[in-house]
């Protein structure tokens, strides 16, 4: 399952059982920490997920700033609550490609659309958890540990 964590909305994707490609799930409205893990453990179980890809925002040069520091904590408590492996990816660039699918396969309407709904925010979701399949299990990705990322 991928994650993309914004102040409103938490983007969600899953892939397929073979863990080859990634499709966008849901947007959850943002309530609080708690109902949101509930949220997210209750889709976890749903759908049989062995692993949970948070996207972590890192700047452009690769350090961590305010917001990735913000998603850090987010994850590891996340990590506490649910029975399976959460782990941060670099999400740099995520939500320009998933604007990017959404511009070639929506029209106007149906993209102003998307990001009212939070499709955008699934479709992120879905390019963070994509990258992460589609790369090796070591390159880029940074455990959750006590100290942070």
């Amino acid at each position: 399952m991928g994650l993309d964590v914004g102040d409103k909305r938490i983007g969600i994707a899953i892939s397929d059982p073979s863990g080859t490609v990634a499709r966008p799930l849901c947007a959850l409205e943002r309530r609080s920490q708690q109902r949101d893990f509930d949220a997210i453990a209750a889709l976890v179980a749903e759908h049989g997920v062995e692993l949970v890809v948070v996207g972590h925002p890192l700047s452009l040069n690769g350090t961590e700033g305010a917001q990735a520091r913000s998603i850090s904590g987010y994850a590891l408590a996340l990590r506490e609550r649910l029975s399976v492996p959460v782990l941060l990816w670099d999400e740099r660039f995520s939500t320009t490609e998933a604007q990017e699918v959404l511009l070639q396969t929506r029209s106007r309407s149906q993209r102003f659309t998307a990001r009212k709904s939070g499709e955008l925010d699934a479709v992120a979701a879905a390019v963070i958890l994509q990258h992460y399949l589609d790369s090796s299990r070591t390159i880029q990705s940074r455990p959750i540990t006590e100290g942070g990322a």
